[in-house]
């Protein structure tokens, strides 16, 4: 890479840690997330739960805070409600330390009465805001996507080379790189072409990785391999809001190709896990990924904690349960049943001889009696139950004597009480599932 200038060499303190500049984070709170709908019919895909008692946005503003990086805005607009909620009660920071995690809602003003047409044009509506800040750089993040990155790596890079902005990239095999935005570097690791999900393989042949560079940048691979976009941008302040200049509406499709001719733009290359959860496939293979002897991503790491809202339940409670790959949340019940490579979410409720197989419960966010005053079924899954390769989101109500698989069903499904998506059954939030019933 370009030597850096002597004013933006980045320092070392005395244990040898970069000394961070001051950096402003943006966290992209989502648009619809139709692909992950009904998930998302009554939340923001940043909203949605994962792995039990987290949720999305939780890991960018943990990867934020355990890098040091303590500014923190997220921009919103749809579904925002439970959003909203949920950052009001899980980030606060004390007075001395000036850390902030900010929600900025998308909003009409007496110029502009349109809401975010994109990630670029949310960043631009709100340039007013950060202006208001003191900062060097700018981090760019996406609210939906899983993965442990300590940006301290990427900060160095992009200072180091002097770069007016840095994509964080990774290594994707062919068919992968169908699927994302691909860089193509120089020797310096500069990004001299990009390319929007290419799909002939002509195409894709000028854009593979030359062999030769895989020492300089850290790959250990006999794979041919593509360097794909992760939607992680860091950017000199006065580039984001020179390149912002404009009518352009995303930053994948429209500032990152228009700045590659004009700025120079440089990769960073990361190689641990990173899931974008876009759909509801990848949301429930992640989730499922999580109960393994040895998950791709490891929640028990002491040094690099994900954050969320604390909530001061009880433990779990198993009466007579069998258990075997299962995640186990805060304030579970679960009584002589059977449950396997499965997630058990907050409060979740499961009663006598029902057995789950491949579910993701998410559990609840309140408790009831098991007998109501108005005759509903209560909250969490009744007895006697079989539930296979199925999402059960929150406050759902399954009944006694129920069964539901998506065996022997299109992968593709709306109904009244439940959707199948990828072939996974999803009962949404808040659905009443009566006795009996088979799905």
């Amino acid at each position: 890479m370009s030597k850096a200038s002597s004013s933006s060499k980045p320092s070392t303190s005395g244990s040898g840690f970069l000394e961070l500049p001051e950096i402003l984070s943006i966290i992209m709170g989502g648009g619809q997330g139709s692909r992950l709908y009904p998930l998302t019919k009554e939340r923001s895909k940043p909203a949605v739960p994962l792995a039990g008692k987290y949720r999305l946005v939780d890991i960018p503003i943990s990867n934020c805070i355990n890098s040091g990086l303590r500014k923190i805005y997220l921009l919103t607009q749809f579904n925002s409600a439970s959003l909203h909620r949920h950052i009001s009660q899980s980030y606060k920071f004390d007075p001395f330390t000036g850390g902030f995690v900010e929600i900025l809602a998308a909003e009409q003003t007496p110029t502009d009465t349109s809401w975010y047409q994109g990630t670029a044009d949310a960043v631009r509506k709100n340039c007013t805001h950060f202006k208001n800040n003191s900062f060097e750089h700018a981090l760019i993040l996406s609210g939906d996507q899983l993965y442990r990155i300590d940006f301290r790596e990427l900060i160095r890079t992009h200072i180091e080379g002097d770069a007016d902005l840095t994509v964080a990239t990774i290594p994707v095999d062919r068919e992968a790189a169908r699927g994302f935005g691909i860089m193509h570097t120089d020797t310096e690791g500069r990004i001299t072409r990009f390319v929007e999900k290419p799909q002939e393989d002509d195409l894709l042949d000028s854009l593979t990785i030359p062999r030769e560079t895989y020492p300089d940048l850290g790959i250990e691979s006999d794979s041919e391999l593509f360097l794909a976009s992760m939607g992680i941008y860091l950017f000199k302040r006065d580039v984001l809001f020179e390149l912002l200049d404009n009518n352009f509406t995303d930053f994948g499709k429209h500032i990152i190709p228009s700045a590659i001719e004009s700025h120079k733009v440089y990769s960073s290359v990361y190689q641990g896990y990173w899931e974008d959860i876009g759909t509801i496939k990848s949301f429930f293979e992640a989730n499922l990924d999580l109960v393994s002897d040895k998950p791709n991503f490891n929640f028990f790491d002491e040094h690099s904690p994900i954050f969320t809202r604390p909530r001061f339940l009880p433990a779990s409670k198993l009466n007579s349960a069998n258990l075997n790959h299962v995640v186990l949340s805060d304030g579970c019940i679960v009584t002589d049943s059977t449950v396997s490579h499965s997630i058990l979410g907050v409060r979740t409720i499961i009663r006598e001889g029902s057995r789950l197989n491949r579910t993701v419960v998410m559990g609840a966010d309140y408790y009831d009696p098991d007998v109501l005053a108005d005759g509903r079924v209560p909250l969490g899954i009744g007895r006697n139950c079989t539930i296979e390769n199925a999402i059960i989101d929150k406050n759902a109500r399954i009944g006694n004597n129920c069964t539901i698989t998506p065996e022997g069903k299109s992968p593709h499904i709306d109904a009244d009480s439940f959707y199948i998506r990828d072939g996974i059954v999803i009962i949404p939030k808040g659905v009443e599932i009566p006795d009996n019933t088979t799905i």
